[in-house]
């Protein structure tokens, strides 16, 4: 008998190529050389925003003798919170409904959490983030991946409509997705709302619609987003503040509930007790003291457009195929090997580490984080050229 959860067991056989990746991959070794182009992850490669770090001095220094004690979803956080996204989104949004979380990776464990149980079924849309399918398996349940249209990103909701069985009890959708960086338009979202709304009624239980919006503040071109969550009842909204403020070290969000979500009383205890369970997957009491300001703060969006610009003109100049994303911090060029790990080491050679598609179930195709600074930016893009002309000759 293994000596460990089998569940556990499961997800590191699964999990293991990508750990290793992240923790043992020639860009962990090289991440300090400053001729490297560091594209891998959206972590900051500039100081953090003065406007971040005078906020957690100010609010550093207590004010009362409960200032750094115990705490829940405080009052004066989800007021800050409910009236954001009243304004921001012009819904009905109750401050009782949001639960604050430690970001959003616990805030989809909790919710995950609150309405699944071991044997239910959630779907997850493909390419996903990292860890969903580890949520799922890690509640018990079984995780069901449908792909995105390979045309346009946009979900497939007929492959969504045909993945749905009784025992399904909940869908993760990303919008802005990360990686393709996809904002799911008005009338999908509606076709998704009507699909899941039949199908809870044939089945007689209800699916929830878990809304993972990390990026949803970082959008180009003026781009319309309106959360998921505006078109069906029995939704939840889960956002992190770590992208918009580039801390993803710093962990801080929420889950909101849909303004019309039914039963909600016993949804919201739900929450709670699932945030208990998670190891008590609420913010510190810092982030929540500070959150009027950091609610307003934001890294710069023009700038990151601009980089995003910059690289899809280069890269198409030198002949890569690049979609350009609607929001998200990241581009996904297509690799010009099929093998995007050997492509990899073509840019790793050049002294350029991007995330392999592999790593995000979209093999023939990488990954570049725009959170990369703009000398970085410079540097890759002969670098780019010259893996380009060397994959031309290897193809």
């Amino acid at each position: 008998m293994a000596p460990i959860a089998s569940r556990i067991g499961y997800l590191l056989n699964q999990l293991s190529p990508l750990i290793g990746f992240l923790t043992e991959g020639d860009w962990v070794r090289h991440a300090d050389d400053p001729d490297a182009a560091n594209f891998v992850l959206g972590n900051p490669h500039e100081m953090p925003l003065a406007r971040f770090v005078d906020a957690l001095q100010q609010y550093s220094i207590p004010q009362d003798k409960n200032w750094f004690a115990y705490k829940l979803s405080e009052p004066g956080s989800r007021k800050v919170i409910g009236a954001a996204l009243r304004a921001r989104f012009n819904l009905p949004f109750r401050d009782e409904d949001v639960h604050m979380t430690n970001g959003a990776f616990a805030g989809l464990s909790v919710t995950v959490r609150a309405v699944v149980d071991p044997g239910d079924e959630v779907i997850f849309i493909s390419p996903p983030w990292f860890f969903y399918e580890a949520l799922i398996v890690g509640t018990g349940a079984t995780p069901v991946r449908v792909r995105v249209n390979p045309g346009t990103f946009d979900l497939d909701v007929d492959a969504i409509a045909a993945a749905i069985t009784p025992k399904t009890r909940a869908i993760i959708v990303n919008s802005p997705n990360n990686p393709t960086g996809r904002i799911y338009p008005e009338a999908t979202l509606k076709q998704l709302a009507q699909v899941l709304e039949e199908a809870s009624a044939r089945n007689g239980r209800t699916i929830y619609l878990i809304s993972d919006e990390a990026y949803s503040r970082i959008v180009y071109d003026d781009k319309p987003f309106m959360t998921p969550t505006a078109y069906y009842a029995n939704s939840f909204l889960v956002y992190t503040y770590g992208k918009v403020l580039l801390t993803p070290g710093q962990r801080l969000g929420y889950i909101a509930l849909a303004p019309n979500m039914e039963n909600r009383e016993m949804v919201s205890g739900a929450v709670l007790m699932a945030q208990i369970l998670t190891g008590y997957a609420f913010p510190n009491a810092l982030l929540q003291h500070a959150l009027a300001e950091l609610e307003s703060t934001s890294i710069d969006i023009a700038h990151l457009q601009a980089k995003r610009d910059r690289i899809v003109g280069a890269l198409r100049e030198s002949g890569y195929d690049v979609h350009v994303p609607e929001g998200t911090f990241y581009l996904m060029p297509r690799s010009p090997l099929p093998d995007d790990a050997q492509f990899n080491d073509l840019l790793t050679a050049q002294k350029i580490y991007t995330l392999p598609g592999w790593v995000f179930e979209m093999p023939g195709y990488f990954r570049i984080s725009l959170t990369a600074n703009d000398a970085m930016v410079e540097r890759s893009l002969a670098g780019f050229a010259e893996a380009r002309r060397q994959a031309a000759v290897l193809a």
